[in-house]
């Protein structure tokens, strides 16, 4: 089976319409897309996907804005797709994410960055079935 990766389109990339911008970036790479829904996160689903954040002073902002609006989570499946996501969404901080990067090129800070990818096969294993 090929490796498998969670995207998440945040609330400022949903609301600016980026959604399909953004996933033909991952198809344009050759990867599929195996499942995809819009949803919007209930804060205990929230705190639960960023559990691992919980006792950093960023956490409520992080969950107030997850939950602020729909979303569009997506499993990306392909060749090394978890580090290829890395590659393609950029730095955190879009002020540091190179040009041509997702959040290089949509994101507005550190937290409205327009996308959140898992960042192992652990990771991906937790998120999915918060939102899948």
């Amino acid at each position: 089976m090929a490796e498998q990766t969670l995207i998440i389109i945040k609330p400022d990339a949903a609301k600016r319409n980026l959604v399909g911008e953004i996933l033909s970036r991952f198809e344009k790479k050759g990867f599929t897309i195996s499942k995809i829904k819009a949803l919007n996160f209930t804060v205990e689903m929230a705190e639960q996907f960023y559990s691992a954040h919980n006792s950093k002073p960023f956490f409520g902002e992080l969950v107030s804005f997850i939950t602020s609006r729909k979303v569009v989570a997506a499993v990306i499946e392909g060749e090394n797709v978890i580090d290829t996501t890395r590659e393609i969404i950029g730095k955190t901080n879009p002020k540091d994410a190179a040009p041509g990067t997702i959040r290089g090129d949509f994101g507005i800070d550190i937290t409205e960055n327009s996308i959140h990818a898992s960042d192992s096969s652990e990771s991906f294993d937790k998120e999915v079935n918060v939102v899948f």
